[in-house]
């Protein structure tokens, strides 16, 4: 089942027309199969999956149909752990896969597994969208689910279903019902116009939430609520704000004479961590949303920045050059038991805990280059994930599994470069850009969809 707390769908005037997911019972002489992804075990091998259009009575049913299947497609396959079959070689047709699968004519085609579903008209501007996953081989159902929506939710859908996929597969939660947002560039280098931007994970829906009139920076989403926070330079004075995604409803959080560098929600929504530079140093503090105090956590001569929480609340990691160079180091939520846990040659930056808990992605920069990395909590299994002139700015999908972060190229001979968003999961080998329409830096990947 889909969760309770999911059941909305997002429109692109935020949220409405409520959805309701009904588990489809496996059919006469099915039963579940064991077909699974161990996405533990490093570098894993694409499963051949196919994905049947969904079959639909009317146009309109048939249409969103096939754009329910094309974006499952688009998304498994963008996982690495799919590896989606042409459905130019299917041989069993849409309309009579949806009744009952012919598993003969998937094998003569190496399909593993096999997605079908069907898009019913409910009257009344709604749609019943329902699709099934067999174990082509084991001649099973695995899972189904079907949804009652409005025609224009159709890729919340697709997203949600791929979820569902990926979970009964890999027995990890999907990501695709996400969003990032990220900050969008254009200009020359000595005039960048920086513009806050949101979309979905797979980059449609992408939207502006500011105009460019004010630099913006560092956004990040709140674990608990469709919020974000981010700083802004008006008059050249750093501000943060805090804007609810629902209603559109912009707040100023605090103005700040000194710098202020990338406010972190804790688990909880209700506080956030930052760093202010107050006569020449920059240490941690923590404001409380709801009193709007604030609370000083560090008191170092040294530069302090850079804090995220631990998914329990209890401990922050953060950076500081206390040991001579930008190294990473934890304390307790309140700011105490400081521990460095980097020791690695160059300078390390940006770190932020996993949802899971287990590991600490961050940028770090030796030998001329940038790298993101992970490590343990403790600082052990420090390992690469990606690298280049630079890379830098990781954010963890909610599952934990995946990393975006954004890679800039070198600027040519008339100052000119490029920076894209990438997802990268954690075997390092699944590479991929996010589409954007103009350079982007500086992302943050939402909580799912609620």
């Amino acid at each position: 089942m889909i969760p309770s707390n999911r059941r909305r769908f997002l429109t692109n005037s935020f949220y409405a027309a409520a959805v309701t997911a009904v588990p489809l019972g496996l059919l006469p002489g099915t039963a579940r199969a064991e077909l699974e992804i161990d996405i533990t075990r490093g570098r894993v091998q694409p499963l051949p999956i196919a994905i049947s259009e969904f079959h639909g009575e009317s146009e309109q049913a048939r249409d969103v149909g096939a754009d329910i299947a094309r974006v499952v497609t688009d998304n498994l396959r963008r996982s690495g752990l799919f590896a989606p079959i042409d459905p130019r070689a299917f041989i069993q047709e849409p309309a009579s896969v949806s009744a009952a699968p012919r598993f003969a004519d998937w094998r003569l085609i190496d399909a593993q597994a096999l997605v079908s579903g069907r898009a019913e008209d409910r009257g009344n501007g709604r749609l019943r969208i329902e699709f099934r996953l067999w174990d082509v081989f084991g001649e099973q159902q695995m899972t189904g689910l079907a949804y009652n929506t409005t025609p224009g939710n159709w890729r919340r859908v697709a997203h949600i279903i791929s979820d569902a996929i990926y979970k009964r597969m890999t027995g990890e939660d999907g990501y695709f019902d996400t969003r990032l947002v990220y900050v969008s560039e254009q200009g020359p280098a000595n005039d960048r116009q920086k513009r806050l931007a949101l979309m979905d994970q797979d980059g449609a829906n992408h939207r502006y939430l500011t105009d460019g009139s004010h630099l913006v920076l560092t956004p990040r989403f709140s674990p608990t609520r469709q919020e974000i926070t981010f700083v802004s330079y008006v008059r050249r004075v750093p501000r943060i704000y805090l804007l609810n995604l629902d209603s559109g409803q912009q707040e100023m959080l605090g103005e700040f004479r000194g710098m202020t560098f990338a406010p972190r929600f804790s688990p909880d929504g209700n506080r956030v961590i930052m760093a202010l530079e107050q006569d020449g140093n920059s240490d941690l503090y923590v404001m409380d949303l709801r009193t709007r105090e604030q609370r000083r956590l560090t008191n170092h001569p040294a530069i302090d920045i850079s804090a995220s929480y631990s998914p329990d609340g209890e401990y922050a990691v953060f950076n500081s050059n206390r040991g001579g160079r930008l190294q990473l180091y934890t304390m307790r939520a309140d700011g105490s038991g400081v521990e460095r846990i980097s020791f690695g040659d160059g300078s390390y930056s940006t770190p932020v805990w996993s949802p899971r808990g287990d590991l600490i992605a961050f940028t770090r920069q030796a030998q001329g280059r940038f790298f993101v990395g992970v490590m343990r909590p403790d600082g052990s299994g420090e390992r690469m994930l990606a690298d280049g002139f630079r890379v830098e700015g990781p954010t963890w999908a909610p599952n934990g599994r995946v990393l975006s972060f954004f890679r800039r190229s070198q600027a040519d001979a008339d100052g000119n470069f490029r920076s894209r968003l990438h997802t990268i999961d954690l075997t390092g080998y699944n590479e991929r850009e996010v589409t954007t329409p103009h350079d982007a830096s500086d992302p943050a990947w939402s909580p799912q969809n609620p």
